[in-house]
């Protein structure tokens, strides 16, 4: 069904590729402003599914998709550009590609699908890095703001954060197949 909610999931997901040019082609203030306005229209899809009970099952993968979408594709980017360290992009795609790949491998070995909820290391992890992408725009669009001291902190932050949350994926799924495991040898 596609609620207004969904709508602006799906027009996130169709800014991206706009956004990407604007960074490829070095307009860094047209960048930043459209990655401002994802953020916003993320912040009103969720309020608005929840003031108005208007959640869905798609709106539940759409929006946690165009989030991964954009935060992925703009860390690669600004890996690629310098303009954040490589450590950090690798990191991040990494974390994500790892968790991805060990759900589907729970999935294959369990033939049942894990619960993915995002937990509340996970949720700051995302903060930290939409803000670390931010600012790495920010300081593109203007590069005489001093924003080094602050964008390093961010980097370190977020850095730790992400490595930390993957972690934790990590150790969840395991306990999650964990439990599977003694379920299905007690049937």
């Amino acid at each position: 069904m596609l609620t207004l909610p969904n709508f602006l999931s799906l027009l996130r997901i169709v800014a991206i590729p706009i956004f990407l040019i604007f960074l490829a082609n070095g307009n860094y203030a047209a960048a930043f402003m459209l990655f401002v306005a994802a953020g916003v229209t993320d912040t009103v899809d969720g309020t608005l599914a929840r003031l108005t009970d208007t959640g869905t099952s798609l709106g539940a993968v759409l929006d946690p998709m165009a989030d991964k979408l954009l935060l992925l594709s703009s860390f690669v980017v600004l890996g690629f550009s310098g303009a954040i360290p490589s450590w950090l992009a690798i990191l991040v795609v990494l974390r994500d590609v790892i968790v991805v790949l060990g759900y589907g491998a729970f999935f294959i070995v369990d033939h049942e699908w894990m619960d993915v909820a995002p937990s509340r290391l996970g949720k700051l992890s995302t903060f930290l890095q939409l803000f670390t992408v931010g600012v790495a725009l920010l300081i593109l669009a203007r590069p005489a703001l001093p924003l080094a001291t602050p964008a390093l902190a961010l980097q370190l932050g977020a850095g730790a954060l992400t490595a930390a949350s993957g972690i934790h994926y990590v150790y969840r799924g395991l306990l999650w197949h964990q439990r599977r495991g003694s379920v299905g040898s007690a049937e």
